[in-house]
């Protein structure tokens, strides 16, 4: 077990940022509703992570320079930008739903209703001052972000697992009945989008370099991305598997609406014990997305204007604060006037249209580079992969925007749906 540990590295913090409550959320409605189809899924989706990942980390390794820094100086600075701000804009509004998630899983920890809007407000404002802290006074912020990562991970893997086995130990409390009616598709596709995150595969290059890694440490990072990125397959096959046993076929079985309605629903099944510990994977998944999706956003826009790209520098530090403060206000003003940002959210799911397949393709491009060495391509396997990846992408670009266009004036549950759907 230790020398699987010691083969985990950047990758895992790819797996935290992915595991966030919109994967939580999507798994659990496909497996209330679709059952054991969909667990080929989640091995299609990992399997297209995985490989994009290790794209991402072979050109991490194997170009000198970050991959804005090279996108500019083959395609010009306008292009690396483009890049920069589509993903920083996302990062940042989607960083929204992981301050909401926060108070989701507290929740049902406290009792419903008993968190007034003054309490959530200063419970947000807290949580978002100390990652600041984190973010200016960590010696090594990568070091601090990769342990951290882990040990989130680890609690996710172990409360999920615990509830697992609860669920399946224990009598069903119905008989299987088939279901009936016509299914909503879109929790499937959400699941294969929280699970291939392309933005969070993008962050990968950038990852492997703050490690140290050089093209010598390829497969290294290779081994890497294919441990951590199935830890997130297993993990989301486990949830789906405890949903599908819980609600699957169950006359009873209510609508989930939210992180938190799956927590609450496991309590008067398995005694209040199992739903503190599903809340603290809930919480886990919540603050390990929290900090790392910010970094993204400021990372890449760091780099993308040429101001650094290391987690030393003091920009990508800066534009990482940017995006959680946006983050932070967008929550709040949506906890206090329902509807009050549905332009902003609407904005930022228009931009998957043209954001997540172009970082696909950016990837693909920098890939597919005549200049590089034999031995600094990456194996073709991955490129295929990655290709149909970039296909997928597309797809679920296309359907998640005209989702949004269809409704010009979403309610908060069509928008808490869409943002859990979309996956940065």
């Amino acid at each position: 077990m230790n020398s699987i540990l010691k083969k985990i590295g950047p990758a895992i913090i790819v797996t935290a940022v992915v595991l966030g409550p919109g994967s939580i959320l999507t798994s659990s409605r496909v497996g209330a509703s679709f059952g054991l189809v969909g667990l080929p899924v989640i091995a299609m989706a990992a399997l297209l992570m995985i490989a994009m990942v290790a794209l991402a980390a072979r050109l991490g390794v194997a170009y000198e320079g970050s991959l804005c820094s090279e996108l500019a100086s083959r395609l010009g600075r306008p292009v690396a930008v483009a890049i920069g701000l589509t993903l920083f804009t996302l990062v940042a509004l989607f960083q929204s739903s992981n301050n909401l998630a926060l108070i989701g899983g507290m929740e049902p920890l406290m009792g419903e209703g008993t968190l007034g809007l003054f309490t959530r407000s200063v419970i947000l404002v807290v949580v978002n001052i100390a990652v600041v802290a984190i973010l200016y006074l960590a010696q090594n912020l990568y070091n601090v972000v990769e342990k951290l990562m882990k040990l989130l991970v680890a609690i996710m893997i172990l409360s999920f697992l615990a509830n697992f086995l609860v669920v399946f130990a224990s009598p069903r409390s119905f008989e299987m009945y088939s279901v009936q009616g016509s299914l909503d598709w879109l929790p499937l596709l959400g699941m294969v989008g929280t699970t291939f995150s392309v933005g969070g595969a993008f962050y990968q290059a950038y990852l492997v370099k703050q490690k140290g890694w050089c093209l010598q440490d390829a497969q290294k990072s290779l081994t890497d991305s294919v441990l951590s990125i199935s830890i997130l397959g297993g993990i989301t096959a486990i949830i789906l598997l405890t949903a599908w046993r819980t609600f699957y076929g169950n006359p009873a079985a209510p609508a989930l609406g939210s992180v938190s309605d799956v927590a609450r629903q496991l309590e008067p099944l398995f005694g209040a014990w199992a739903k503190v510990i599903f809340c603290t994977g809930i919480l886990a998944g919540g603050l390990s997305s929290f900090l790392v999706n910010a970094l993204i956003g400021g990372t890449v826009m760091s780099d993308s204007v040429g101001k650094g790209s290391s987690l030393s520098d003091g920009w990508p530090r800066h534009l990482t604060t940017v995006a959680l403060l946006i983050g932070m206000a967008v929550a709040l003003g949506s906890l206090m006037s329902e509807g009050s940002v549905v332009h902003l959210i609407t904005f930022a799911q228009a931009l998957t249209v043209l954001g997540i397949p172009v970082l696909a393709l950016a990837l693909i491009y920098l890939g597919t580079r005549s200049d590089l060495s034999e031995h600094a391509k990456p194996p073709k396997w991955v490129l295929t992969l990655t290709i149909v990846g970039f296909a997928v992408a597309c797809v679920l670009a296309s359907i998640t925007a005209k989702t949004v266009y269809q409704k010009v004036f979403p309610n908060e549950e069509s928008i808490s749906l869409a943002i859990s759907h979309s996956g940065v």
